[in-house]
């Protein structure tokens, strides 16, 4: 037998696969259930293995019965909650649900009689529906669809009369029984997070209507992985939410309000202040980070409107895939991943590429539209437009403020941010505006010299940059844009102390300093006082978790202890602590602690990805035929696993029981899960 936690010399490993990975002895500890065949380096399920000899006429068709060598924990939380296991459970203990055996598993529906097999024509037609929300395809494709599968000879669909019920038309049916089970999920993933972070983007549905889209981000406390899970949107009818509406919705998936720790949104402040407040009120332990991109500065200069709408225009006139006038403008858009095509306003002024691809390109643009304007008027409104002192200035004001914005706005971009340079790089980009503030940047100078160096005499307000004749050049407009300018840099200055608030910045820099172990000074002498500040700091922040003295006496023998596991990065540390059945987790609890709030924090690729996809998603598109887009659908397609994960025998049960009810399209099992629904505030 191998010991606990080692790997069986590497035989047990799925060495078949692009990323190695092996079997762990720990895992039979947690998972009774679990057994491992060490010749053929395949895991099984005896419930499920038993339960197939009992039913004679039962099929393999488990990963668990015949044997996989998918080695992650991921694996097995899927398959414990799974409705084959469940199924299993039942014919082996002779219950009506087997589910009860493992304490803490959401209770779930089952159908009037235990299945054993489920129908493959009813998973193909399943199958192809969350596909088909999962690439935005119309539900009016659904029978062309599987009409193509039929002449391919998919054999689950050949020769198959299907029953009314799993007709095409029933999609949307099908739609809510899948986004269901998703729901159970993430019940069950919520309330097994010790700490929870609520993340708040508002979209616009529709042209006149905006609502809230709700994220949450939790931690398992089987391995310590944080997750982020799509928790449904709001309609905003009437004012704002309050707070006492987001700790429903939380209520509904089973967080209580003392859980919630983190608050990010990509509201504006001013939009924002009071809910926060009576968050914090209700919320002992909640810290706001405003990291979400997109997030509007409070009170800009009206004259950033009218920047944006020429840009719009000139991008849309002359950098579509049609052009060839101006090759730097569609450079510029497939640089910045914009598409023209998309529903969503494009925060033109914010996207560096962008401003660069302009000012490099403004010398050739002015002629060009100025040579189109016979045959466009709008090319010669852009050509004026162009011309003037102020969109120029304007632009070097932007190459000047973005470079430094842009590098903030990278660091919490990747898989797993490097948390210790957040703080640096904000106080980098508020001195950066400070000093424009005071004397104005190098771009913006060195362009003002140059038209005062190259302006005439006698008062003429004609004056050339780059070759091109500039409009509306004189003392006064040089006035007026100084004063454009204080109150640009001023709002830009004023929305990142809203985003990254300075004790958040603080706590976010102390978690580097204690959980990032490549950071520890390399002297023995210089460890023992290394991060005392930091701890002192985080115990202060998150007192109602942590018992203070307790972690100020662990410190020093974490210290050593963390050494000891060689060079760590913080995310792998944190998991180690925030995994229940770590030695770590038991031997340090506040840092355990410490550890799953750090976690928790909403930042990095996965969050920013699912608010992405559900941004692209927000506008009414094909898929709805201009009614609008489900919230079944929108959950599916931010949420929804990769094919092999999905528990499609459970999305039948809660179907056809909810047909058998006549409740069709109403997933009352699952407390209903309303919030996936756009629901008016």
């Amino acid at each position: 037998m191998v010991p606990p936690g080692k790997k069986p010399a590497g035989e047990a490993s799925n060495s078949n696969k692009k990323c190695k990975r092996y079997f762990n002895e720990h895992w039979k500890e947690e998972f009774t259930w679990l057994d491992f065949d060490y010749e053929r380096k395949l895991m099984f399920c005896l419930e499920c293995r038993q339960a197939l000899v009992r039913n004679k006429h039962g099929k393999a068709e488990n990963a668990f019965t015949v044997g996989t060598d998918n080695f992650q924990r991921h694996a097995l939380l899927r398959h414990v909650t799974s409705g084959a296991h469940r199924q299993a459970l039942a014919v082996n203990q002779g219950q009506a649900e087997g589910g009860g055996a493992y304490p803490g598993l959401v209770p779930t529906p089952t159908s009037r009689g235990i299945k054993v097999e489920v129908d493959p024509s009813k998973v193909a037609v399943l199958t192809t529906v969350y596909c088909m929300a999962k690439e935005d395809v119309p539900d009016d494709r659904c029978s062309a669809l599987l009409e193509l599968q039929r002449f391919n000879l998919c054999q689950a669909l050949l020769g198959t009369e299907h029953s009314d019920h799993y007709n095409p038309r029933r999609v949307r049916d099908m739609q809510v029984a899948i986004a269901s089970v998703l729901h159970t999920e993430d019940c069950q993933r919520l309330r097994a997070s010790p700490y929870v972070g609520l993340v708040l983007d508002e979209t616009r549905d529709w042209p006149e209507s905006r609502s809230l889209a709700l994220f949450a981000t939790s931690v398992s406390p089987c391995d310590g992985q944080p997750a982020t899970t799509f928790l449904g949107s709001v309609e905003l009818q009437e004012g704002e939410a309050t707070a006492g509406q987001l700790l429903d919705i939380l209520q509904a998936f089973g967080v209580p309000a003392p859980k919630l720790a983190w608050l990010s949104s990509s509201l504006p402040s001013d939009r924002l202040r009071s809910v926060g407040l009576q968050l914090r009120a209700a919320c002992p332990l909640l810290t706001e980070l405003h990291c979400l991109p997109g997030r509007t500065d409070p009170k800009p200069p009206a004259y950033l409107g009218e920047y944006e709408s020429i840009l719009d225009a000139l991008f849309r006139l002359h950098g579509g895939p049609s052009s060839h006038m101006v090759p730097e403008l569609r450079a510029a858009l497939d640089l910045a991943a914009i598409d023209l095509a998309g529903p969503r306003p494009v925060p033109w002024a914010s996207v560096l590429p962008i401003v660069e691809a302009v000012a490099e390109a403004w010398p050739r643009l002015v002629p060009t539209l100025e040579a189109a304007a016979p045959a466009s008027p709008t090319a010669g409104t852009l050509a004026l437009a162009l011309r003037q002192f102020t969109f120029v200035a304007f632009t070097h004001l932007l190459l000047d403020t973005l470079p430094s914005v842009q590098k903030l706005a990278l660091v919490l971009q990747p898989e797993e941010p490097d948390l210790a340079l957040l703080q640096p790089l904000v106080m980098a980009t508020a001195a950066s505006l400070q000093a424009q503030r005071c004397s104005g940047g190098a771009r913006l100078q060195a362009f003002l010299q140059e038209l005062a160096a190259s302006g005439p005499d006698g008062g003429d307000s004609r004056c050339t940059y780059r070759g091109v004749e500039l409009a509306g050049y004189c003392e006064a407009s040089v006035r007026g844009f100084d004063r454009l300018r204080g109150a640009f840099l001023d709002s830009m200055r004023t929305g990142l102390r809203d985003s990254y608030p300075g004790p958040s910045l603080d706590a976010v820099a102390s978690f580097a300093a204690i959980f990032d172990p490549r950071r520890y000074p390399q002297a023995p002498e210089e460890l023992g006082a290394h991060g005392e500040g930091a701890l002192r700091l985080l115990l202060r922040a998150f007192a109602p978790a942590v018992v203070r003295q307790r972690a100020l006496g662990d410190f020093a023998l974490f210290k050593r202890v963390v050494c000891s596991l060689g060079r760590l990065g913080p995310r792998a540390l944190c998991a180690k602590l925030a995994c229940t059945h770590s030695e770590l987790h038991e031997l340090f609890p506040d840092f355990a602690t410490l550890a799953a709030l750090a976690l928790a924090l909403p930042a990095g690729a996965g969050l920013l990805d699912k608010v992405g996809r559900s941004r692209e998603l927000s506008w009414w598109g094909p898929a709805g035929g201009g009614e609008g887009r489900s919230g079944h659908v929108v959950k599916i397609a931010v949420d929804g696993p990769p094919l092999h994960e999905f528990d499609f025998a459970l999305a039948i049960e809660f179907l056809e029981s909810g047909w058998g009810e006549g409740l069709l399209g109403v997933a009352t099992h699952v407390r209903r899960p309303n919030f996936f629904l756009t629901q008016p505030v």
